[in-house]
């Protein structure tokens, strides 16, 4: 252990947009559980090259005690993930955006016979939003099974307009990593409400059944709607 020069990570300023990591050449900075992190001190050489990359300056370089170092495993790391590396964390489709204000809507309208979006957040997977999304903070959340809006022609007026979006599917994803993000989003984000917008399909039904055990696990009352879409588009029930 030595004192030395070596990154930190503001994780009240980090959201998780992952541009950091592809900038680190000994593969030391990561995205875990929605926050880039230093998954070892001896990966990192302490000379900053992933500064200039953080668009919400999160990094910063501090002396402190640490590991030395260590050329060898750093390089041997990065080899080992560089045909994995998480690219999905890097990639604009993971960044944190909020939008649909004037200007969006001054740009939807310079094209012609064009419907305006009603979309005000990215990403809406729900698999890549973070818990702590600036953009999920007090709000109403619409929660659509991804076959939704194929379904239902209307989507975005009659349903996504004035809600923040996020997209499952509860037959093909990872029911448990869905569970588990609904529980942090439900405790730190404080929804006022959640609707659910599921297929008539039965194996939708654990979309509902998601948000109601995600409440009872986060410990978080919230009103909960269930509307759900026949398979010709028609709206065959709201609860």
């Amino acid at each position: 252990m030595a004192i030395r020069k070596i990154v930190r990570i503001d994780e009240e300023k980090c959201n998780g947009c992952g541009v950091c990591v592809p900038s680190c050449a000994e593969g030391a900075i990561r995205v875990i559980d929605g926050k880039a992190k230093l998954v070892s001190e001896v990966y990192c050489d302490g000379l900053g090259a992933c500064l200039g990359e953080c668009p919400l300056d999160a990094i910063s370089i501090e002396e402190r005690e640490a590991p030395d170092f260590d050329e060898i495993k750093a390089m041997k790391h990065a080899a080992g993930i560089e045909s994995q590396r998480e690219t999905v964390h890097a990639c604009p489709s993971s960044r944190v955006l909020m939008f649909g204000g004037p200007k969006d809507q001054k740009n939807n309208q310079t094209q012609k016979n064009h419907t305006p979006s009603t979309l005000g957040n990215w990403p809406v997977q729900l698999g890549l939003v973070p818990p702590h999304a600036p953009f999920l903070k007090g709000s109403e959340i619409l929660l659509a099974a991804d076959c939704v809006p194929f379904a239902y022609p209307d989507f975005h007026s009659e349903f996504l307009e004035g809600k923040r979006l996020l997209i499952a599917c509860p037959k093909l994803d990872d029911y448990d990593s869905h569970l588990n993000k609904l529980v942090q989003i439900l405790q730190q984000a404080k929804p006022v409400g959640i609707s659910v917008l599921r297929m008539e399909v039965p194996c939708c039904g654990g979309l509902t059944h998601m948000v109601y055990e995600a409440s009872r696990m986060a410990g978080v009352t919230v009103p909960i709607d269930e509307i759900t879409i026949g398979i010709r588009g028609e709206v065959l029930t709201r609860v």
